[in-house]
């Protein structure tokens, strides 16, 4: 057989031949649409233009009454008063900051060693699992009630417990500066399951096999979980935190249902709820604390989320 050089030598035949992208249909396009256009209509009315116009708002007063051309735009003058005349606000940024700190120290934490924990194929798992999830599926307001029945100066059950309902009784409740740790032990019991069933599910994702390799390479088991494991889980830490910064800036329930955040549980959405909806309605002043309450939740969370999304593109 005659070989002519310089020919291109023949493409291989492929063994399959590759299917042809079915071309959607009307129906599908519609069924498309559907699906992804009214969750973002949804979204977008009841979440980012209610937030839009609680920020043009804040440049305003009014008291809610009446209609549009009742507004009186004063400019700053809202956010001049709140970090100068309104009293309440500075122990609100102050509790706000504190729970957003004890929410990263302990549930969190405390969140990924359960994970790891459970992760291991202990006997009953399934039933520890759902356990410590339980309390996640109880509302705030009944962890509030639950903080009364536990921390009440003479019926309750840790004033019992330790002898004080018959002799000089610990107040947790009443006193200012105890009732904001009693109920944050509670919100932390709370938040606690919520981390651990996001760190599972991260947990999950890890390849078994790079696990037996880090072993087979003499690494312990610290050495695994920091090589291996942990940075499997950044998508999962990312969720982590955005979950505790906005978890911790919208506690309200659980102090509303005590003693209406007042004497020591004041807290900014309560603020917010007070002046909007409260008594003496000003939307206006509301609308400048719930902004305010807003750019503290993104001057955490948008900082991290772009260094993890530039560590990923280097990556």
């Amino acid at each position: 057989m005659t070989i002519v050089e310089g020919a291109a030598p023949a493409a291989p035949v492929p063994a399959k031949r590759r299917r042809r992208l079915r071309t959607l249909t009307v129906r599908d396009r519609v069924t498309l649409s559907l699906m992804g256009g009214v969750p973002t209509l949804i979204t977008v009315g009841l979440v980012w233009i209610p937030a839009l116009a609680s920020v043009v708002l804040s440049f305003a007063s009014w008291s809610g009454f009446g209609d549009l051309s009742t507004i009186r735009w004063v400019g700053l003058d809202n956010y001049k008063n709140i970090f100068t005349i309104y009293p309440q606000f500075h122990p609100a940024i102050e509790h706000n900051l504190v729970w957003l700190a004890v929410f990263f120290c302990l549930p969190a934490p405390f969140g990924l060693f359960l994970a790891v924990q459970l992760d291991k194929q202990i006997r009953f798992s399934r039933v520890y699992q759902s356990i410590l999830f339980m309390p996640v599926v109880l509302s705030m307001a009944l962890i509030g009630f639950m903080t009364e029945l536990i921390f009440s100066p003479t019926q309750g059950l840790l004033n019992n417990l330790t002898g004080h309902s018959t002799g000089h009784v610990v107040d947790w409740m009443g006193n200012p500066h105890l009732n904001i740790w009693a109920v944050m032990v509670m919100a932390c019991w709370r938040q606690a399951g919520y981390v651990m069933i996001l760190f599972l599910a991260g947990l999950k994702s890890v390849d078994p096999s790079q696990k037996e390799a880090a072993a087979l390479d003499g690494a312990g088991g610290w050495q695994t979980f920091r090589h291996v494991v942990w940075p499997t889980l950044r998508p999962i830490n990312i969720v982590v935190l955005v979950v505790t910064v906005i978890e911790s800036l919208r506690a309200f329930d659980i102090v509303y249902v005590i003693n209406k955040g007042t004497n020591g549980l004041e807290l900014l959405s309560v603020l917010v709820t007070n002046n909007i909806i409260g008594e003496a309605s000003r939307i206006g002043f509301g609308s400048a604390l719930a902004t305010i309450l807003l750019l503290i939740s993104l001057a955490f969370i948008v900082p991290y989320l772009i260094t993890m999304l530039r560590r990923d593109e280097r990556e």
